[in-house]
Protein backbone atom coordinates (compact mmCIF):
# COMPACT_ATOMS: atom_id res chain seq x y z
CA UNK A 1 0.00 0.00 0.00
CA UNK A 2 1.47 2.96 -0.76
CA UNK A 3 0.46 6.48 0.49
CA UNK A 4 -1.13 9.16 -2.18
CA UNK A 5 -1.41 12.82 -0.70
CA UNK A 6 -4.09 14.57 -2.48
CA UNK A 7 -6.15 17.56 -2.85
CA UNK A 8 -9.82 17.11 -4.89
CA UNK A 9 -11.48 20.12 -4.67
CA UNK A 10 -9.32 23.44 -6.92
CA UNK A 11 -10.67 25.67 -8.99
CA UNK A 12 -8.36 27.10 -11.73
CA UNK A 13 -8.94 30.80 -13.49
CA UNK A 14 -12.16 29.65 -15.60
CA UNK A 15 -14.26 30.08 -11.84
CA UNK A 16 -14.68 33.41 -11.98
CA UNK A 17 -13.55 33.98 -7.32
CA UNK A 18 -10.35 32.52 -9.00
CA UNK A 19 -7.19 33.92 -8.95
CA UNK A 20 -6.69 34.61 -13.21
CA UNK A 21 -2.84 33.17 -11.69
CA UNK A 22 -4.14 29.57 -11.30
CA UNK A 23 -3.62 28.35 -14.48
CA UNK A 24 -3.09 24.71 -15.16
CA UNK A 25 0.27 24.40 -15.38
CA UNK A 26 0.64 26.77 -12.48
CA UNK A 27 -1.37 24.31 -10.43
CA UNK A 28 0.01 21.30 -11.36
CA UNK A 29 3.08 22.92 -10.19
CA UNK A 30 2.14 24.31 -6.98
CA UNK A 31 1.10 20.36 -6.57
CA UNK A 32 3.85 19.62 -6.98
CA UNK A 33 6.00 21.76 -4.82
CA UNK A 34 3.36 20.78 -2.16
CA UNK A 35 4.22 17.39 -2.24
CA UNK A 36 1.12 16.31 -3.59
CA UNK A 37 0.02 13.00 -5.79
CA UNK A 38 -3.69 13.56 -6.82
CA UNK A 39 -5.05 16.33 -7.54
CA UNK A 40 -8.75 17.26 -9.30
CA UNK A 41 -9.60 20.61 -11.06
CA UNK A 42 -13.26 21.63 -10.00
CA UNK A 43 -14.39 24.46 -11.20
CA UNK A 44 -17.87 26.00 -10.56
CA UNK A 45 -20.37 24.48 -13.22
CA UNK A 46 -17.66 23.69 -16.01
CA UNK A 47 -15.00 21.22 -17.30
CA UNK A 48 -13.26 23.45 -19.88
CA UNK A 49 -10.09 23.78 -18.18
CA UNK A 50 -9.80 20.09 -17.49
CA UNK A 51 -8.15 18.87 -20.56
CA UNK A 52 -5.29 21.36 -19.72
CA UNK A 53 -4.67 20.13 -16.93
CA UNK A 54 -4.71 16.90 -16.87
CA UNK A 55 -1.82 17.71 -19.54
CA UNK A 56 -0.15 19.85 -17.52
CA UNK A 57 -0.46 17.14 -14.24
CA UNK A 58 0.81 14.31 -16.56
CA UNK A 59 4.12 17.05 -17.01
CA UNK A 60 4.29 17.20 -13.77
CA UNK A 61 3.89 13.47 -12.63
CA UNK A 62 0.80 14.43 -10.72
CA UNK A 63 -2.19 12.43 -11.35
CA UNK A 64 -4.90 14.43 -11.98
CA UNK A 65 -8.81 14.03 -11.78
CA UNK A 66 -11.30 15.78 -13.89
CA UNK A 67 -13.94 17.23 -11.73
CA UNK A 68 -16.79 20.15 -10.93
CA UNK A 69 -18.41 21.67 -8.03
CA UNK A 70 -21.89 21.64 -9.16
CA UNK A 71 -24.07 24.44 -7.66
CA UNK A 72 -27.57 22.81 -7.38
CA UNK A 73 -31.30 24.52 -7.76
CA UNK A 74 -31.07 24.64 -3.98
CA UNK A 75 -27.96 26.74 -3.85
CA UNK A 76 -25.91 23.84 -2.56
CA UNK A 77 -22.43 23.04 -3.91
CA UNK A 78 -21.57 19.35 -5.00
CA UNK A 79 -18.22 17.62 -6.01
CA UNK A 80 -18.43 15.76 -9.06
CA UNK A 81 -15.69 13.34 -10.24
CA UNK A 82 -14.74 11.45 -13.15
CA UNK A 83 -12.56 8.56 -13.47
CA UNK A 84 -12.18 9.64 -17.18
CA UNK A 85 -11.82 13.13 -18.85
CA UNK A 86 -14.24 12.15 -21.80
CA UNK A 87 -16.92 11.44 -18.92
CA UNK A 88 -16.20 14.45 -16.97
CA UNK A 89 -16.42 16.87 -20.61
CA UNK A 90 -20.05 14.37 -21.54
CA UNK A 91 -20.98 15.46 -18.08
CA UNK A 92 -20.44 19.70 -18.90
CA UNK A 93 -22.39 19.45 -21.90
CA UNK A 94 -25.86 18.17 -20.06
CA UNK A 95 -24.64 20.59 -17.06
CA UNK A 96 -24.56 23.53 -20.19
CA UNK A 97 -28.24 22.69 -20.63
CA UNK A 98 -28.74 23.20 -16.86
CA UNK A 99 -27.47 26.64 -16.20
CA UNK A 100 -29.19 29.47 -15.87
CA UNK A 101 -27.69 32.09 -18.23
CA UNK A 102 -27.00 35.67 -16.68
CA UNK A 103 -24.03 37.45 -18.39
CA UNK A 104 -20.73 37.66 -16.27
CA UNK A 105 -19.48 41.31 -14.86
CA UNK A 106 -16.14 40.89 -14.98
CA UNK A 107 -15.85 44.02 -12.86
CA UNK A 108 -17.61 42.47 -9.73
CA UNK A 109 -17.03 38.70 -10.56
CA UNK A 110 -13.62 38.27 -12.27
CA UNK A 111 -12.68 36.40 -15.75
CA UNK A 112 -13.67 33.55 -16.76
CA UNK A 113 -10.50 32.41 -18.40
CA UNK A 114 -10.09 29.02 -20.68
CA UNK A 115 -6.58 28.03 -21.29
CA UNK A 116 -4.69 25.94 -23.29
CA UNK A 117 -2.15 22.85 -22.14
CA UNK A 118 0.53 26.02 -22.40
CA UNK A 119 -1.79 28.11 -20.58
CA UNK A 120 -2.23 30.20 -23.47
CA UNK A 121 -5.60 31.65 -23.31
CA UNK A 122 -8.24 30.71 -26.11
CA UNK A 123 -11.23 31.92 -24.76
CA UNK A 124 -13.87 33.10 -22.26
CA UNK A 125 -16.92 31.58 -20.62
CA UNK A 126 -19.47 34.84 -21.16
CA UNK A 127 -22.22 33.73 -18.77
CA UNK A 128 -21.43 33.61 -15.17
CA UNK A 129 -20.69 30.04 -13.94
CA UNK A 130 -21.62 30.26 -9.97
CA UNK A 131 -24.94 30.68 -10.31
CA UNK A 132 -27.61 27.95 -9.28
CA UNK A 133 -28.39 25.17 -12.06
CA UNK A 134 -31.60 24.09 -12.48
CA UNK A 135 -30.18 20.41 -11.26
CA UNK A 136 -31.65 19.61 -7.59
CA UNK A 137 -29.76 17.91 -4.87
CA UNK A 138 -32.18 15.10 -5.59
CA UNK A 139 -31.25 13.83 -8.71
CA UNK A 140 -27.60 14.90 -8.52
CA UNK A 141 -25.79 11.90 -7.80
CA UNK A 142 -27.91 9.91 -10.27
CA UNK A 143 -27.14 12.35 -13.14
CA UNK A 144 -23.48 12.47 -12.24
CA UNK A 145 -23.26 8.47 -12.00
CA UNK A 146 -25.16 8.40 -15.35
CA UNK A 147 -21.35 9.49 -16.40
CA UNK A 148 -19.44 6.67 -14.57
CA UNK A 149 -18.85 9.71 -12.08
CA UNK A 150 -19.00 10.33 -8.11
CA UNK A 151 -20.43 12.90 -6.20
CA UNK A 152 -20.68 14.07 -2.76
CA UNK A 153 -21.68 17.67 -0.80
CA UNK A 154 -18.75 19.59 -0.27
CA UNK A 155 -17.10 21.69 2.29
CA UNK A 156 -20.34 20.59 4.69
CA UNK A 157 -18.31 22.25 7.80
CA UNK A 158 -19.29 25.90 6.07
CA UNK A 159 -22.35 28.09 6.31
CA UNK A 160 -21.71 29.39 2.19
CA UNK A 161 -23.75 26.77 -0.16
CA UNK A 162 -23.04 23.95 2.55
CA UNK A 163 -25.75 21.47 2.11
CA UNK A 164 -25.67 21.32 6.10
CA UNK A 165 -26.19 25.28 6.83
CA UNK A 166 -28.68 25.08 3.74
CA UNK A 167 -30.81 22.54 4.32
CA UNK A 168 -30.25 22.35 8.49
CA UNK A 169 -29.68 18.18 8.34
CA UNK A 170 -28.35 15.84 5.97
CA UNK A 171 -30.55 13.83 3.84
CA UNK A 172 -31.25 10.43 3.81
CA UNK A 173 -31.67 10.55 0.00
CA UNK A 174 -29.36 10.59 -2.17
CA UNK A 175 -27.34 8.13 -0.91
CA UNK A 176 -24.19 10.37 -1.12
CA UNK A 177 -20.89 7.58 0.09
CA UNK A 178 -19.12 10.74 0.68
CA UNK A 179 -18.83 14.22 2.57
CA UNK A 180 -16.35 16.67 2.20
CA UNK A 181 -14.82 19.13 4.88
CA UNK A 182 -12.81 21.90 5.00
CA UNK A 183 -11.47 21.87 8.01
CA UNK A 184 -11.06 18.50 9.61
CA UNK A 185 -10.95 19.99 12.90
CA UNK A 186 -14.67 20.19 12.88
CA UNK A 187 -15.79 16.70 11.35
CA UNK A 188 -15.75 14.38 14.60
CA UNK A 189 -19.02 16.61 16.13
CA UNK A 190 -20.50 17.45 12.78
CA UNK A 191 -20.45 13.89 11.95
CA UNK A 192 -21.60 12.70 15.29
CA UNK A 193 -24.27 16.04 15.28
CA UNK A 194 -26.00 14.89 11.87
CA UNK A 195 -25.63 11.01 12.11
CA UNK A 196 -23.19 10.29 8.81
CA UNK A 197 -20.88 8.29 10.62
CA UNK A 198 -21.17 5.86 7.45
CA UNK A 199 -19.85 8.44 5.26
CA UNK A 200 -16.38 8.41 3.76
CA UNK A 201 -14.50 11.82 4.79
CA UNK A 202 -12.80 13.83 2.11
CA UNK A 203 -10.87 16.92 3.33
CA UNK A 204 -9.83 19.28 0.61
CA UNK A 205 -9.23 23.02 -0.09
CA UNK A 206 -11.23 24.60 -2.24
CA UNK A 207 -8.40 26.46 -3.60
CA UNK A 208 -9.38 29.67 -5.52
CA UNK A 209 -5.68 30.77 -5.51
CA UNK A 210 -2.48 28.94 -5.64
CA UNK A 211 -1.22 29.46 -2.15
CA UNK A 212 -4.91 27.93 -0.69
CA UNK A 213 -3.70 24.26 -2.49
CA UNK A 214 -3.51 21.64 0.35
CA UNK A 215 0.35 20.56 1.03
CA UNK A 216 1.13 16.75 2.09
CA UNK A 217 -1.38 15.71 5.06
CA UNK A 218 -4.36 13.95 3.97
CA UNK A 219 -3.88 10.68 1.90
CA UNK A 220 -5.25 7.78 0.71
CA UNK A 221 -3.60 4.76 0.91
CA UNK A 222 -3.73 2.49 -2.25
CA UNK A 223 -2.61 -0.62 -3.62
CA UNK A 224 -0.51 0.38 -6.81
CA UNK A 225 0.73 -2.89 -7.99
CA UNK A 226 1.54 -3.10 -10.39
CA UNK A 227 1.96 0.88 -10.77
CA UNK A 228 0.19 2.84 -13.33
CA UNK A 229 -1.31 6.39 -13.16
CA UNK A 230 -4.50 4.00 -14.48
CA UNK A 231 -4.89 2.05 -11.53
CA UNK A 232 -4.21 4.48 -9.00
CA UNK A 233 -7.47 6.23 -10.28
CA UNK A 234 -8.91 3.46 -10.45
CA UNK A 235 -8.28 2.05 -7.12
CA UNK A 236 -9.11 5.83 -5.59
CA UNK A 237 -12.59 5.35 -7.71
CA UNK A 238 -13.32 2.58 -6.04
CA UNK A 239 -12.83 3.28 -2.87
CA UNK A 240 -14.98 6.11 -3.18
CA UNK A 241 -17.64 4.67 -4.62
CA UNK A 242 -17.97 1.40 -1.85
Amino acid sequence: MTKYYYDLHIHSCLSPCGDDDSTPNNIAGMGVLNGLNIMALTDHNTTKNCPAFFAAAKRNGIIPIAGMELTTAEDIHVVCLFEELSQAMSFNELVEQRRVLIKNRTEIFGNQIICDDNDEVIGHEDNLLPNATTISIDESLELVEQFGGIAYPAHIDREANGILATLGFFPLEPKFKCVEFHSPEKADELIKLHGIQDKKVIVSSDAHYLWDIKEHKEYFEIDDEPYSSALVTKKLFEYLRT
